[in-house]
């Protein structure tokens, strides 16, 4: 992808999560800050065509290599909220196989989990980067702006999963070890898929082009997840005062 600067940082291999179930903390996943490009004057709009072209070229990619991030500014953050779809994805293959361990599927458990937290923080992170954008070129709604139901960081996420659906349905129609019926089934799967990218890529598009022309207001939706903070999930903070005591 040339003139954009190619991150070191690195997500695992995707055959540990298959095969070794590891754990450990990978910097590119935890570290807190995120980078965000300061625009000029010259700034051009957003294309959800770039978006989905991202997500479609990092699934392949991801397929044969080791996770990276080799994009700059505003699709450097989609592509990390991306990247922890597609570990999630093969955490959940791994969680409904027959043959793992009780010991096996409470480590894999355990990592969906932070995997689905870091997931939602970077939705989060993909509405701020839009924020600080619409800041940076002194966008103002108009006096009776509409607020949509579904942010901008939403939508590319649904768009997301779609095209890890899209990859693995592809992957259907290439087996040898199937049956007429199941291709015809995973055929019948995938165009409904394409249509669904078509639908919410247009309306994505349509959002935000009238979140930078004004009409429409723009604000990041606060999941609050309570079950992973210790402080407000019961099960976690009474069971410390029952150790305690």
């Amino acid at each position: 992808m040339p003139g954009r600067e190619v991150r070191a940082a690195v997500l695992p291999n995707l055959s540990c999560l298959r095969m070794g179930f590891r754990d450990k903390l990978y910097p590119f996943l935890y570290q807190d800050g995120y980078s965000l490009r300061q625009h000029g004057g010259n700034e051009r709009m957003m294309e959800v065509k770039e978006i989905t072209q991202l997500h479609r070229e990092m699934v392949i990619r991801w397929h044969q290599q080791e996770l990276d991030n080799p994009y700059d500014g505003w699709l450097s953050t989609v592509c990390r909220q991306h990247g922890y779809n597609f570990l999630l994805w093969h955490e959940e293959d791994i969680a409904r196989s027959p043959t793992v361990s009780d010991q096996q599927m409470a480590e894999v458990k355990r990592r969906i989990d932070r995997y689905n937290q870091m997931r939602n923080d970077w939705i989060e992170k993909v509405d701020d980067s839009i924020t600080g954008q619409v800041l940076e070129q002194r966008i103002a709604p108009a006096q009776h702006a509409k607020l949509n139901t579904e942010t901008p960081g939403s939508a590319i996420d649904r768009l997301s999963i779609i095209a890890l659906r899209l990859f693995h349905l592809e992957e259907q129609i290439r087996r040898d070890d199937v049956s007429q019926q199941h291709a015809e089934s995973v055929q019948q799967k995938l165009a409904i898929c394409q249509i669904q990218l078509d639908d919410l890529s247009d309306s994505l598009q349509q959002l935000l082009n009238d979140i930078f022309a004004g009409r429409c207001r723009h604000k990041t939706y606060r999941q609050l997840k309570m079950y992973n903070d210790p402080a407000l999930n019961p099960y976690i903070y009474e069971a410390k005062k029952r150790m305690a005591g």
